[in-house]
């Protein structure tokens, strides 16, 4: 039999991209990614602000792309056009989104045919910004891009290299097959988790002294949290063990705990059944031995608190786990990180464990970004540089994947 003449199929083959076009020097380079997007397989839509078209014809995307570019929500063919672009779109890419058009996003204004179409769409969105290197760092652009990442907007952040006006600095829109593969990533992971049951624990515990006070730790949850969120928009079936008081988010059960006791009792109920379970929480090692019933007082002395170990929830869930289920820890360290991790990985008897240098600044508990190394039992490591939390959970469900697909039953 004849091998298959036939290309493999590449994730943007037949997926419809809505191309929207924001008014930055970058814009030219968006036609050259229109066509990158049409050869490798996409039905491309573009959709161009009225700044945009201070740079850019509209006339060169209509040529070039798979229908004709809109930039009007009125007087379109379609009486709503942002309704049947956000309906159609299998993904929305932004490039290049400037300051502005991040901010309205952001905001959610829907003032321009992109703005409403970005509000109209449940597909996932890719943001690449592009502006002059003060621009990029101002606190306002920062914090805009940190509320779209917190809504499960994937950013492709500008390079370094010559700007406008002869200045060279950070804000160059990405290279296109950098935008291109980002793009490629974002659908391949649409919907991989698709059929699985996820479990993620977030947040710290809290072991009482007494009715005021508690033991814990510094553990935000917003790493949990985020990796429940991606797990859901991949496909999973997702319950968030959480200590953190939260609206959950779309698509993802919220089970809340406080004590080591009750995040025990809830994993392995829930845990029991999962295919992929992610200890993200930080856990308390010690409780004191006998909790007071009334508030100490100051007056009375200072208190001698005897504690003992709590639970060891993850061995726990080792021991009873089933055949295929993919467990993964997490390692919190100030020194000595890979060797720690990689003894608890071991000890443990985990999949893999996500291990953070929490003495850097940028990483780990109460910020937004984190920076890990993800070691895998077999002896194989990937780190992953200082990013979102978003992106470090896609990271580590990759990783997930990945031992979901080699080991099915182990």
């Amino acid at each position: 039999m004849s091998a298959d003449p036939r290309p493999p199929a590449r994730p943007l083959d037949g997926r419809f991209v809505v191309l929207g076009v924001t008014g930055g020097i970058a814009a030219y380079k968006a036609v050259e990614l229109c066509r990158l997007l049409v050869d490798a397989g996409a039905h491309v839509a573009p959709v161009l602000t009225k700044a945009a078209t201070e740079f850019v014809g509209v006339a060169t995307f209509s040529a070039l792309a798979s229908e004709p570019a809109q930039t009007e929500i009125f007087g379109a063919a379609s009486p709503i056009p942002h309704t049947r672009l956000g309906q159609a779109a299998d993904l929305v890419i932004v490039a290049p989104a400037t300051a502005r058009s991040i901010a309205a996003y952001a905001a959610g204004l829907s003032d321009e045919l992109l703005g409403a179409t970005l509000l109209a769409t449940t597909a996932p969105v890719l943001v690449c910004p592009a502006m002059h290197t003060e621009m990029w760092h101002h606190a306002s652009v920062q914090e805009n891009l940190a509320t779209l990442r917190r809504r499960g907007v994937a950013i492709v952040e500008p390079e370094s290299g010559r700007l406008a006006g002869g200045d060279v600095g950070e804000g160059r829109l990405a290279d296109l097959h950098r935008i291109l593969e980002s793009a490629e990533a974002l659908l391949s992971r649409r919907s991989d988790l698709e059929g699985k049951s996820v479990v993620v624990t977030a947040g710290g515990t809290r072991e009482p002294i007494d009715p005021v006070r508690y033991i814990s730790n510094r553990s935000s949850g917003k790493q949990g949290i985020a990796l429940a969120a991606q797990a859901a928009r991949r496909g999973a079936s997702v319950t968030l063990i959480s200590s953190v008081a939260i609206e959950p988010p779309p698509g993802v059960v919220l089970v809340e705990f406080e004590t080591t006791d009750e995040l025990q009792r809830a994993v392995l109920a829930h845990g029991a059944d999962a295919d992929v379970v992610i200890m993200a929480a930080a856990v308390a090692d010690f409780r004191p031995v006998v909790v007071a019933r009334e508030k100490l007082k100051r007056r009375s002395g200072i208190p001698e608190l005897r504690l003992e170990a709590t639970p060891d929830v993850l061995a726990a869930l080792v021991a009873s786990r089933r055949p295929g289920q993919v467990i993964v820890g997490f390692a919190a360290e100030t020194t000595d990180a890979i060797e720690n991790a990689t003894g608890k990985l071991h000890s443990k008897a985990l999949d893999l464990i996500v291990v953070n240098d929490v003495s850097q600044p940028g990483v780990g508990f109460g910020y937004d970004t984190n920076a890990v190394t993800i070691l895998f039992a077999d002896g194989g490591r990937k780190d992953v540089a200082l990013a979102a939390k978003s992106e470090i959970a896609d990271s580590v469900l990759d990783a997930c994947v990945g031992q979901l697909a080699a080991h099915p039953s182990k």
